[in-house]
This record gives structure tokens, sequence and C-alpha cells, in this order.
């Protein structure tokens, strides 16, 4: 790649990543007061009750990025790639304005809880044309030899979203008392989502297509693809196993994490964040190692020792948070080790499933895939945690759900071809 290509390259998948940390800040931050919430907008049930109703309408948020995934994927394909982040941009801080202004409960009755999961709805959608078309454009502008490294920061981007989130819950939670977190408090960082939201959009609009998609708009001759006669509908569904183990991971490990440390270790919510916010400033740091390293060493030695490690060390790890004495430093140390596995599979991850499709059709069809993986296992992550430590009766019975992600997306990862030392197709 020309010294001004790199220039070019460098100012783009900056502007990408800028707002994809504020599209992943605005998605995440409900996870975060979802305790408040439960309080607020389901008051009338007993706790755990409320609790499951709460991540209940946090995964109905993700039943709608299938159907952004198709139709902004879609828009992406044929419109290009800037005008779809600029929708979902869009799109995000209006979801995220809505929440932070709703009534409660209390003002308003049963159209509280409805709205909510029209803001929710109204998240998703964005989020499911936002991740694929992200990681469609970074990994398109990225030089042939460093792919892996340029789409990691599409995953360092999410965790520094959620990162902000965590820490901006954790700072509220530290600042403000119980009564006023309650009260009011618990609604600013759903406006700040929305403050933030214009400074996306602008910097999207800055932005220029990808070289990629441009050669394939012009009908420029790009590289044959050992794929081409497989259906689409075939790729999306490797996509789709590809994911599962990589969004359970993630939403059960990272979102849903404070809750758990708050019910069963006994922290106050600040302790929880606070752990919470470490780990997710260590798996920050070491996704672009992980994503260098997938340049070098292949993207399957990582993704497959990534899902090996699910296999294995959950269930002994969160016995081990359960025993007596358990300091908050230890959960720190848990949390970073989490973070390290988890590395593993987001460095390598975001070139990994661009690779599987060509360009002609990468942001309809993978973001399909990833969306639906993502909606039907990651967003009720939480909600099944609950349901199966209230069912088995064991605050650990959530490592089974990770387990059995890892097995099935050990099996489809394990049929990839290598591509990390191919042309793009």
């Amino acid at each position: 790649m020309a010294v001004g290509e790199q220039g070019k390259s460098r100012k783009a998948v900056t502007a990408a990543v800028v707002g994809n940390v504020l599209e992943w800040y605005d998605f995440a931050v409900y996870a975060y007061v979802a305790a408040i919430i439960a309080r607020k907008f389901f008051p009338a049930q007993d706790e755990v009750t409320a609790l499951l109703s709460t991540f209940l309408a946090y995964g109905l948020g993700f039943l709608a990025r299938p159907l952004g995934g198709i139709v902004i994927g879609r828009m992406g394909d044929v419109s290009g790639r800037k005008n779809a982040l600029l929708l979902t941009m869009f799109l995000m801080a209006a979801g995220t304005v809505m929440i932070g202004l709703l009534p409660t409960y209390e003002s308003i009755g049963f159209l509280a809880p409805l709205l909510l999961v029209v803001a929710r709805l109204l998240q998703g959608f964005s989020a499911g044309g936002e991740w694929g078309g992200s990681t469609a454009f970074i990994v398109e502008w990225a030089p042939k030899d460093q792919r892996g490294y340029y789409g990691s920061f599409q995953q360092t981007s999410v965790v520094a979203g959620l990162l902000l989130g965590s820490g901006v819950a954790a700072l509220m939670n530290t600042v403000l008392t119980a009564p006023q977190m309650e009260s009011w408090g618990w609604r600013i960082p759903f406006l700040i989502g929305g403050i933030l939201g214009p400074i996306g959009l602008y910097m999207r609009r800055t932005i220029e297509e990808t070289p990629a998609y441009r050669a394939v708009s012009e009908g420029t001759p790009t590289p044959p693809s050992p794929d081409a006669a497989v259906s689409p509908w075939l790729l999306a569904g490797r996509a789709f196993g590809f994911t599962i183990v990589w969004t359970v991971c993630f939403y059960v490990l990272l979102n849903y994490m404070p809750t758990w440390t708050q019910r069963y270790m006994s922290l106050t919510p600040s302790q929880a964040l606070w752990a919470n916010t470490i780990g997710l400033l260590a798996l920050m740091v070491a996704i672009p190692v992980m994503g260098r390293l997938s340049d070098r060493v292949g993207r399957k030695p990582l993704l497959i020792a990534c899902c090996l490690c699910f296999i294995v060390v959950p269930y002994p790890v969160f016995s081990y948070l359960l025993s007596a004495n358990v300091s908050l430093g230890s959960l720190i140390a848990v949390q970073v080790l989490f973070a390290i596995m988890i590395a593993m599979f987001s460095g390598a991850g975001p070139a990994a499933i661009a690779e599987i499709f060509p360009t002609r059709n990468r942001s309809t069809w993978m973001t399909t895939g990833y969306a639906l993986a993502v909606a039907i296992f990651g967003g009720f992550a939480p909600f099944i945690s609950v349901w199966l430590i209230s069912t088995l009766g064991s605050p650990i019975a959530h490592t089974y759900y990770l387990v059995a992600a890892a097995v099935v997306s050990t099996v489809v990862i394990w049929q990839l071809r290598e591509t990390a030392f191919e042309d793009l197709q």
C-alpha cells in the first residue's frame, strides 16, 4: 500500500473506530444499570423475576439485530459502507436518548416497559448493521499483511465502548448516593450517549469508501475466490457457527458479570463495576496484540485455543469465586484471565470472519450470519444465565452455556481454511 493510501487508511479506520466506541457505549450501558431498571420498569415482581424481565427486554433488543443486519448490511453493499455507518450512528443515538428520558412504571404504568422495549429494538436494529458494516470497512482498508491487526481495532473499539459504559456507571455509583442513583442518576449514562452521538456522525462524514468496495463497484478485476461456487447462505452459516462462542463469552463474562458478582459474591455495585472495568481495560490492551499475532501465525490457532479454554476453564474458576474469603483482587485477576482468553478470539475474529466472504456481498451475508448468532445466543445470554442458575439451583450453572457454545464453535472453526495469508476476495 502506497504512503498516501496508508494515510487515508489510518484516517478512515480512526473515524470508524471512534464511531464504533460511541455506538457500543450506547448499546452496552443498559446492562450496567440493569438492577435499577428492573426496579423502575418492572417493580411489581420479586427480585429474580424483575431481573429476568429486565434482561428479557435487553435480549429483545437483539432480536432486531438480524433485521438491521439484513437491511443495513444490504445498504452497505449497494450504497456503500460509509452511508450504512452514518445511519447506524444516528439510530443508536436516538434509541439511547429515548431510554434516558423515559418515564418510569410509577408514572405511566405498562407503557413504560413497552417504550423501553421499543427503544431497545431501535438500538438493536442499529447494532445489527453496525458490527458487520464497521468490520467490513476496517478490514477492507487494511494492508494485506495487517488485516488481523487492523481488524482487531473493530473489537478494540467495541470493548472501549463497553469500558466507557462500565466506567461511567462505576463513576456514577461512586460519586452518587444509592438514593440519588435510584432516583435520577441511572439516566445520566444514557443522556451522555445522546450527547456523544453527533461527534460520531461528524467523524464518519469525513471518511472515504474502502478501496476494495470501490474496485468492485467500478468493475475492477479481483482475485479469484476459492468459495466462488459456494452458496452465500452456506457462508453465512459458517459465520453463524463461528460467532456462537464469541458472543456467548462476551455477554456472559462482560455484560452479565457485574450483576453476578453483586448477587453471589456480595460486592457493592461500585466494586463489581470497577472490577469489570479493569477486566475490560485488560481486554482492550490484549486484542490488538492477538490481532497482530494472527497475521503471523494464522487465525485458526488463536481461535481454536480460545474455544478450548472456554471448554476447560469457566467451571473451576467460577467455583473458586464462590469459595470463602475470595478478595476483590482475586476477582480482578479472574477477569483479566477471562479477558486474555476472549482476546484470542476477538483479535483474530474480525479479519477471519470478513475473509470468509467476497467483497461484493460481504456486508450483507457476514452481518446476517453474525447478527443471527448474536440475537439467538448473545442477546439472551444474561437471561439464559439467570434462568439456568435459578432452574438448576447452582450459582455456576451459567458455565454450562459457555462450554456448550465453545464446543459448537470449535467444530465450525476446525473446518474453515486458513485465510490469513490469502488476498482479500
